[in-house]
């Protein structure tokens, strides 16, 4: 049996973290795509996704176990990720695109005509790739339902950083740090009018519920107060990040 290689891992990882659980079998297209690029059979792939499951604190808690036979190299990966997320996150896509064609890379015309060399474009074409990479897993480790409201509609979904991109870099990509919500709560999140506190409640800012020019909006978002969010299947989110969010982007007045 060959074994797997860093770079084969890395793309298995890839995989794993931005397709929904019940979509990891080797009769995915996808999986059958990137084996078939990486010379293995499409069960391979997705027994290797699935040992990445049981290194998962998160898939670990709810009681299931992956199939339990995770290497010492599956391990380090997983603590590569974890420990690297940017880093890692761009790398992997830049290993994956050749093997199903993705365009992650950014087009001409989404860059002004004075950056379109050197380094300033690198660090561009980097954020958007990453920016990709985070909104995709996101997404898949809630099954692209907003974790307050349950609606389905991706266009309608914003993978919500918890600590504000621009605070912590080093989380940037960091899946922990993401929240699936719609867009009118992506947009309240962010400017501070509700929260969700380290046991997993949203909690509605007081500039909220005595708002005195839009009762149908207060009621909207009032009916989720104090209610518990989905969590998602993987990727649970950090509580210290959320403590982040309460005491330094939540409006209490």
């Amino acid at each position: 049996m060959k074994n797997w290689s860093r770079h084969e891992l890395i793309i298995a990882f890839n995989l794993y973290c931005q397709m929904p659980f019940g979509k990891i079998h080797s009769r995915n297209p996808l999986i059958i795509k990137v084996a078939e690029g990486l010379k293995r059979t499409p069960s391979s792939l997705a027994m290797k996704m699935c040992n990445f499951a049981s290194l998962d604190p998160k898939f670990i808690a709810s009681g299931r176990r992956g199939l339990g036979n995770a290497s010492n190299a599956d391990r380090a990966i997983w603590e590569e990720f974890n420990s690297n997320w940017d880093e890692l996150a761009f790398e992997s896509e830049q290993l994956i695109e050749p093997l199903i064609e993705k365009k992650t890379r950014v087009r001409k015309r989404e860059i002004p005509d004075e950056i379109l060399e050197g380094r300033e474009k690198e660090s561009l074409v980097r954020v958007r790739v990453n920016q990709s990479f985070f909104r995709s897993t996101v997404l898949a480790s809630y099954e692209s339902r907003c974790c307050i409201t349950g609606l389905a509609i991706p266009d309608l979904l914003n993978a919500s950083h918890i600590v504000p991109w621009s605070v912590d870099e080093a989380n940037r990509v960091n899946p922990r740090n993401g929240l699936c919500l719609n867009a009118i709560h992506d947009r309240a999140f962010d400017r501070g009018l509700i929260t969700v506190t380290p046991d997993y409640r949203v909690k509605l800012s007081p500039a909220v519920k005595f708002h005195p020019n839009d009762h149908a909006a207060v009621a909207f978002l009032k009916q989720f107060d104090n209610a518990e969010i989905t969590l998602p299947q993987r990727f649970q989110p950090e509580p210290a990040f959320l403590e982040y969010h309460n005491e330094k982007v939540f409006r209490v007045i």
